[in-house]
């Protein structure tokens, strides 16, 4: 098992910590209702995806 041979200083781990940002979700407006979906998916207002009624609303 890999383990350190050297304590890791406190700026040294809290520079590396401080890369661990949360994103925002992306989205995008649908097509159909300009309403924001997350891409890739059938939008929840309408139902639609790609052009086409997917779901029932």
């Amino acid at each position: 098992m890999a383990v350190p041979k050297r304590k890791m200083s406190r700026s040294n781990t809290r520079s590396r910590r401080a890369n661990w940002k949360a994103t925002a979700v992306v989205t995008t407006a649908c097509p159909q209702c300009k309403s924001p979906k997350l891409p890739h998916t059938a939008c929840s207002v309408c139902g639609t995806y790609n052009g086409r009624q997917v779901l029932e609303v």
